[in-house]
């Protein structure tokens, strides 16, 4: 019987070897895959238990051949199998299309609408499952989420597993009243030249759980809210680590690469570091899934070559997504702004603003030309809160930001810019070269009431109003105008009015 694996799927090669030594260094592991079109060579990694494995994202119909070589008499084998059409929601992994945008491979558009979810992956089963169901909801489609544990407020617990063999410092005693940012790391007792396969095996499983309901996953390799001394091993289980997760993650096709959240307070790293983690992926990643590096304060410089996208965190108080056409016009690059505060209660200020208002920011980033993340901080009797745990969705966000996407998804061309208008209000047009300009633009009027806006057009042309409730979350046709004209609106916040050209 042939083999086969989708265009964009994963061939996966398992070998048994040596389980002699440390199999985590001892040992190495390569895959050549030759195609038509395509030679890749990847590195395999150790699983456990006697297992190494190979992995491969086929970019490319028909025919591949594959062979693995090694430095362990079982590491030499040889195959082929047959690259077949990609599945119904199977587009291929996501790339900078247009500059500014995201379009899978396949071309189709890609309107980024994510969240965060820091550390569901390492929940017990009940709040994962949670966690899925809200989104197979189509809220969202992308999840930030980290490898390694976090140590916060609100994140006392450990983790079900860890990322190495060894023994934490016992954390009984922490609480809210106790937490402090400076910890002494010298308790726990680790081996960081040994993984623990089954921490990463429930990566695995999440990032496939993602990609099947068409969620991005966007891993945070590192990130400084530690307690257990991941953000400070030294350069090289760093470099150990960095290889083992690129070898483990590059062919799932729904990857992107967050260097680390808020970079900037991990002290430990400088930015030759960065850089040097950065060059990591580069070379060993053989896909060139979308890399980018998240800021604390001090922004990163996203016009560093390697990065194909702005991943923000605003930096003021009341301005951040306003900045948005600044900032793609200062990088050259999407802009997305995975952090700007989140929807909820909390007694921090990037914790407790309304859902109107994270729905504002959601629909001024879109119309300035980038986008948007969400995250709940809804404070819960057992501290399951959805910015870190996952669990169950509380808020009035989430439903509008899934409105936002279906207008978005409308949009001729790959996405949005800035277009010309009133001093209050935002104009999105099409940000394509092949789209006449004039012919679709959203005014977008935030916090303002107008109870009626007015409008002049070429007295030969005939455009299509429609008024958009973004809180409701309707559309209402309102008839079809040229040259001057005035549609009524309801003197409320958060509407808009869409034109289109007929």
């Amino acid at each position: 019987m042939k083999q086969t694996v989708e265009q964009w799927g994963m061939w996966e090669i398992t070998i048994h070897g040596p389980q002699k030594g440390n199999p985590f260094t001892d040992f190495r592991l390569q895959g050549i895959f030759t195609g038509k079109n395509e030679e890749i060579t990847v590195d395999g990694f150790y699983d456990g238990e006697g297992m190494y494995k190979v992995r491969f994202m086929p970019s490319f119909l028909g025919e591949y051949t594959y062979r693995t070589q090694g430095n362990f008499p079982e590491a030499k084998t040889q195959g082929s199998f047959t690259v077949i059409p990609p599945s119904a929601g199977n587009h291929g992994p996501v790339r900078v299309a247009g500059g500014f945008h995201f379009a899978y491979e396949d071309g189709t558009p890609y309107y980024s609408v994510g969240t965060t979810c820091y550390v569901w992956t390492h929940q017990p089963e009940e709040i994962r499952q949670q966690t899925l169901n809200e989104l197979s909801k189509g809220y969202f489609n992308k999840i930030r989420f980290c490898i390694f544990p976090k140590h916060y407020i609100h994140n006392f617990r450990d983790p079900e597993t860890f990322p190495y063999e060894g023994t934490p410092v016992d954390n009984s005693g922490l609480t809210e009243e106790n937490f402090t940012y400076s910890v002494d790391f010298s308790g726990n007792q680790w081996d960081f030249t040994r993984f623990c396969p089954e921490h990463f095996r429930r990566i695995d499983r999440a990032i496939e759980e993602l990609r099947d309901r068409g969620l991005e996953a966007d891993i945070i390799v590192m990130h400084p809210y530690d307690r257990w001394g991941f953000s400070d091993m030294g350069r090289k289980a760093d470099d150990l680590y960095w290889n083992y997760v690129t070898a483990r993650y590059s062919a799932y096709r729904n990857v992107w690469w967050s260097l680390a959240n808020e970079y900037d307070l991990m002290k430990a790293k400088t930015l030759e570091d960065w850089e040097h983690y950065a060059s990591i992926l580069c070379e060993k990643d053989p896909y060139h899934h979308l890399r980018s590096i998240h800021n604390c304060v001090q922004f990163y410089d996203f016009a560093r070559p390697w990065v194909t996208h702005c991943s923000l965190q605003r930096q003021g108080l009341y301005r951040h997504v306003e900045y948005t056409d600044e900032l793609r016009q200062r990088y050259g690059k999407p802009v997305v702004w995975d952090e700007i505060a989140y929807e909820g209660n909390l007694d921090m200020g990037w914790g407790n603003i309304s859902a109107q208002e994270l729905t504002r920011r959601f629909w001024e980033a879109s119309l300035r030309g980038g986008y948007a993340g969400h995250g709940e901080t809804y404070l819960h009797p057992q501290d399951i809160l959805w910015w870190s745990h996952g669990g169950t969705l509380h808020g009035e966000s989430p439903a509008r930001i899934r409105f936002l996407h279906q207008i978005l998804c409308e949009t001729p061309g790959l996405g949005l810019r800035r277009g010309s208008g009133e001093f209050d209000e935002i104009v999105g047009v099409p940000d394509s070269p092949t789209v006449a300009d004039g012919s679709y633009e959203i005014h977008y009027y935030g916090f303002g009431r107008p109870s009626f806006r007015e409008f002049r057009k070429a007295p030969e042309a005939q455009y299509l109003a429609e008024v958009i409730d973004t809180w409701e979350m309707t559309v209402t046709q309102v008839g079809v105008y040229s040259g001057k004209f005035r549609i009524p609106l309801p003197g409320k916040e958060y509407m808009a009015i869409r034109l289109q050209k007929l």
